[in-house]
């Protein structure tokens, strides 16, 4: 039963995620978090850092991750599978359709309305992410007393970083990785 149900979660992922994985995390967040409970919130920024780190796309890597989680390999299999099939076939039904109809007006007012959808996807995306990496889960939402005050310093840091130095991103994760591990030390001595 489970592998149906990774089946058809991401194949409803696949399906109506637009915008790339950005636009798909909050599709990923409601079926993997919020209906399944497959994953914790935690648990799911976890899956998106991880996801971010492999190569390929983030929607794959995470219905691998969950597939894998929930299913070891066969899961893994059932669940990429269902988060590539919309793909493949809306794909090239629309390769189709566009070069048959490319110079319609029609076409291009199709495509050019779909931006502000993918758009705010993508936001509620990036809303999700920061907070769940700076607020600790609480029953009663968002308050100031649950901040991740690291989290929002290594924040800082990487963005100053990237803005002010043009330092490879790889360098700067490894770097507030490091960070993390000296103040887990020094937390250690005292």
């Amino acid at each position: 039963m489970i592998y149906v149900e990774l089946f058809l979660s991401f194949l409803q992922i696949g399906a109506f995620s637009f915008g790339g994985g950005y636009g798909a995390m909050p599709l990923i967040y409601d079926q993997v978090v919020n209906r399944h409970a497959w994953l914790s919130t935690e648990s799911f920024t976890d899956l998106i850092t991880i996801a971010e780190m492999t190569p390929g796309p983030i929607a794959i890597n995470a219905a691998t991750f969950v597939g894998t989680s929930m299913g070891g390999l066969l899961g893994a299999i059932v669940a990429t599978l269902g988060c590539i099939l919309p793909s493949c076939i809306i794909v090239t039904l629309i390769a189709h359709l566009y070069t048959k109809y490319r110079n319609l007006k029609t076409m291009q007012q199709i495509l050019k309305n779909l931006r502000p959808a993918v758009v705010s996807m993508i936001g509620v995306a990036g809303l999700l992410i920061l907070k769940a990496a700076f607020f600790i889960e609480s029953e009663n939402g968002i308050q100031f007393s649950n901040i991740r005050y690291r989290s929002l310093l290594y924040f800082v840091v990487a963005l100053v970083l990237l803005k002010k130095t043009k330092m490879n991103p790889i360098l700067i994760m490894i770097f507030c990785g490091l960070m993390e591990v000296c103040i887990q030390f020094i937390f250690s001595l005292i």
